[in-house]
């Protein structure tokens, strides 16, 4: 029983035992800066860059139909990656915990995201929305990333910037930490009849040495 205790236990190990590799879409453009200065949050690039306190807090907190690109004449410029694929309006309708839609977008834009599911991947890179938007796929090394930044990662059962199709209720427990959580028990906490899978991993902070962890650099969904 202990053994099998321990091996329901999420650690760096098992995520990348079930995930070999996870995978970051980005704008085609924003892949030199990010493997320069590093994966950064939406809410450090706003910090960072000196964005005025109005248009920062429109970028934290409503949706971004398209890449946002800020230039500092000491920092160059970045790009933030847009959020198309939420709707507002779906989304309030399916978040819990009494939060707002600028909360959840707030949550988002604390975090940095990475695919564990390639169909989910798949279906965004092959998507209307990006018809002509040059996109690139970063191929990310999991047991090495885990290693690093266990302590602030998190395991994710939907895509949880999407609010297409049949949107996904949301809330806070959404987000579980990948370390102590109990896989087999978080498979079922939404009480789905099929067990959920990970569909995304998220890191609570910018990661600022992300090209140790990147393998490939793709320009469609690696076979």
């Amino acid at each position: 029983m202990i053994a099998l205790f321990r091996e329901q236990v999420m650690t760096p190990f098992q995520l990348a035992r079930m995930h070999p590799r996870l995978w970051h879409l980005t704008a085609a453009d924003a892949v030199q800066g990010i493997l320069d200065r590093g994966l950064l949050t939406a809410e450090d690039i706003v910090a960072r860059w000196d964005v005025d306190p109005a248009e920062r807090h429109a970028y934290l907190t409503r949706r971004r139909p398209e890449p946002v690109t800020l230039a500092h004449p000491d920092l160059g410029s970045v790009v933030i990656n847009d959020n198309a694929p939420l709707n507002e309006r779906k989304l309030a309708a399916v978040l819990d915990d009494a939060l707002t839609t600028s909360e959840w977008l707030r949550m988002l834009n604390r975090r940095v995201f990475f695919f564990a599911d390639k169909t989910a991947l798949c279906s965004l890179v092959n998507a209307a929305l990006n018809v002509g938007r040059p996109k690139r796929i970063l191929e990310i090394d999991t047991r090495s990333l885990a290693d690093a930044y266990g302590p602030s990662m998190e395991i994710v059962p939907i895509n949880s910037g999407n609010t297409n199709y049949a949107a996904a209720r949301r809330g806070l427990g959404t987000f579980a930490p990948l370390v102590p959580t109990d896989y087999a028990r978080w498979q079922r906490q939404r009480g789905k009849k099929q067990p959920d899978t990970i569909k995304e991993v998220a890191v609570r902070c910018s990661i600022p040495d992300i090209s140790r962890f990147v393998k490939a650099i793709h320009e469609r969904v690696p076979a």
